[in-house]
This record gives C-alpha cells, structure tokens and sequence, in this order.
C-alpha cells in the first residue's frame, strides 16, 4: 500500500502545469460512444478514474489507442455492446454517464449501481427522472440498472435540485432523441459547458449550456472529432491553496481564471496576493492570513471539492471562520485527520466552525476520500516534522503527479511503495 512522506515547513515556489480536467473527462469519455466514429481526445488527465473508464471502453470493444502527451484516440464504429456488468464500472461514480450515451445509442443500457467516494447520500433519482421523460423505462434490481426505449423524444425537464451528473447524463441521451429536450435548473459547471462543446463538435445541436436552461434538438447521426479537455479548475485551486497555506510565491499554468473566480475572491480576502494573466494565476502567501466564512455552492459559487483544503488554509488563519457545506452531508469525515495534528475544528451538522492560528504537527493520516487526500498533504507540507498520509487510492484517482509537481515547486515529499 502506497503512502507519502511529507517533511513539512517548505514554501512552496515555482511554476506548475495543471492537467486536464478530471470531471470535464469523465463526462468526454463515454461520450464518444455517441460518434459512430473516431474521436480524438487530448490533455486527458493520467489519473485512475480516467484509466479506468477508458478501460470500460476497451472491454465494451472500442478501439483504444493511446498517443504521447496525454492524447487517446477513441473509434467507436464497431461497438454493439449496451451491457457492462463488471467490477470497474461498479466502483465508477462516474460509469453512469454510460446510461445517457447508450441510451442514445443504442436505446437500450444495463451497468450496475455506481459507486464513487462516500462522502455523502448521492441518489440518481434526477438522472432516472430525465431518461423516463425522454420515454425511457428504467429498473433498478439487485444493483443493477436496466434502461430501454423504444425511442427517446425530446420533453421538457426540470431538475428538482442543480446536479452536475444529472444535466450531462440528460444531454447524452438527448442529444440523439427525436424533437426538443428543454433542461431547466440545469448545472452551469464548467465541465458542462466541455462536454456540451464536444457534443456540439460532433454534430449534436446543444444551445445554453452554461446556463440553468439547456435546449437540445435532437439529430439522427454523430460523428468524430478531435477535441482537448479543458484545464482542472480543482487541481488549479488545489494548488493556489497549497501556495497560500505554505506562505510560497507559485505561478499557476494552463488554466481558465474564469473558472477560478470564487477560489481567488477567498484567497484575495484572507491577504494572499493573487496576479492573473491570460492562462496563468500567481499566488504568493502573505502572513498573517486572515480567517473568512466560506458557503460551497453550484457553480459559480465556491466549490464543495474545495472545502477540504481550504479548511487546512483556515487553520493557518488568524481568527475564527466557518465553512457550510450545502452539497454533501457528508464530506467533513476528514476534520478528525486535522484534530490529530492539533486543529481546532468543531462540527455541527453541516457546519464546521475553525479557530485558526493553531500550530499543525506531522503524524499519520489517512485520506477519507478524493479531495480530504489532497487536504491531508496540504497539511503535511505546512505542519512541524514529519507526516505520512496513507489511503493513496482516494488521491490517485484525481490528481496527476502530485508528488512529483510539489517535489517541482521544492517540497520534500516522497512515494514510498510497501
């Protein structure tokens, strides 16, 4: 079991390039199924989650060849496989793209109950309620999700609550459903946005996204494209917080600051200095840094997979702040990792409430989760001695190279392999 060895009290300085965007991907990648052609996909992330799908894909029989430079070509001509009953697709959150893109290919999908990190109740009962009005029937039994339709038609659907999953699953089925799907309440991430460009690129007539109402015209046929995902807008504040918590001076490569504007406004009111260029943000740390309340929201408010390492950012604060987290009822599983080190952090319900300016000191920790991982070695970097962070599985799925980007920017950090 893999595990890192972080000696903490390093400023963090230099330059780093951020990958793909996870989520952007995971969506892109199933979505090829839709092309009836070769799709060419660059700047994918080389993370597990990304890994694993495009190995599901290989097992459904689309050709797979991977290029340098994180490119795959992806040729979906001869797929006729609608059933993924194995392991891989069953720990996948994210496998249940796979029902919106067969559907619309094939009208017909069986995949077992998604998994995905437990960090809080995460139903489907949005995804089920789009594809049974686009006349889809839908079964759920002994774990596995069966979906068929005659034919998909376009209807009018309105999201009960703003979910990501939901919007992207919609549209790949919607995409290739006969009339006009109006997606009201839609998610407005910007991994939305990516996946309905790529559709667009395709062939697909999606109009709005980005907004909360999303119209689809159906068309009969998709084909290939090449298309490159865009930048990891959790990476990038991952490393912004990192820079900041470390008191380092860090430039910030291949992002969209757009898509980074609740981050940096934090950032900004806690006394960091923030510099944006084009692609790029400089973050340099300034003491003291000042304790701020933080709400996370759907975008474009102040993301839930960020709430994790902000929260080691607010330790090193001056004062007392809050973080209310009003997407997951779960996700603050990690606050007893930061108490072992010496955090004062006091849960209630889905409020933690941080009394910064309290030393952190290395012991072990574990990584709950994917984005409590990335918190645990942003409190090894800034903590007094040495910290070992264990669970690795959680951090490998989303981060690409993060021990060898942070030994980039001068932290002492090491793999060790047991």
């Amino acid at each position: 079991m893999d595990r890192l060895i972080i000696e903490g009290g390093h400023p963090l300085k230099g330059e780093v390039t951020i990958a793909g965007a996870k989520n952007a991907a995971l969506g892109l990648i199933p979505a090829v199924l839709l092309a009836e052609g070769v799709c060419r996909l660059e700047n994918l992330p080389n993370i597990k989650d990304v890994n694993r799908f495009i190995n599901i894909l290989e097992k459904m029989g689309v050709g797979v060849v991977r290029e340098k430079d994180n490119t795959v070509v992806f040729d979906t001509t001869t797929v006729d496989k609608y059933e993924m009953l194995d392991e891989e697709t069953q720990k996948m959150r994210a496998s249940y793209y796979l029902i919106g893109a067969l559907l619309g290919r094939f009208k017909n999908v069986v995949i077992p109950f998604p998994g995905g990190c437990n960090i809080g109740v995460r139903p489907i009962d949005q995804h089920i309620k789009g594809f049974e009005a686009l006349g889809a029937k839908v079964e759920l039994e002994h774990g596995i999700i069966r979906a068929h339709a005659e034919e998909l038609k376009g209807a009018s659907i309105y999201l009960d609550v703003v979910s990501v999953g939901a919007t992207i699953n919609i549209m790949l089925a919607a995409v290739r459903a006969k009339g006009v799907t109006v997606l009201e309440n839609a998610a407005k991430e910007p991994h939305v946005v990516d996946v309905a460009n790529f559709l667009n690129l395709m062939g697909a007539n999606v109009k709005g996204a980005g907004t909360d109402v999303i119209k689809i015209t159906g068309v009969e046929n998709m084909h290939g494209c090449d298309y490159m995902v865009i930048p990891d807008q959790i990476e990038s504040g991952t490393y912004m917080i990192a820079a900041a918590a470390t008191r380092g001076d860090v430039l910030v490569k291949n992002v969209i600051p757009k898509h980074l504007e609740s981050i940096t406004a934090k950032l900004v009111e806690m006394g960091a200095e923030i510099t944006e260029y084009d692609d790029s943000i400089r973050v340099v740390g300034k003491v003291p840094l000042k304790s701020v309340n933080i709400k996370t929201l759907p975008y474009p408010g102040f993301p839930t997979d960020l709430q994790q390492p902000m929260a080691v950012l607010m330790c090193m604060a001056e004062g007392s702040g809050t973080i209310t987290e009003s997407i997951f009822e779960n996700r603050f599983k990690y606050v007893d990792e930061l108490i072992k080190m010496g955090a004062s952090i006091l849960v209630n319900g889905r409020v933690a409430m941080i009394n910064g300016g309290k030393k952190l000191s290395g012991t072990t920790l574990s990584a709950t989760d994917l984005r409590a991982g990335a918190a645990m070695v942003i409190a090894g970097l800034v903590a007094d001695g040495k910290t070992e962070v264990t669970e690795l599985k959680h951090l490998d799925r989303g981060y690409e190279n993060m021990e060898q980007k942070l030994l980039n920017l001068g932290a002492k950090i090491i793999r060790i392999n047991d």
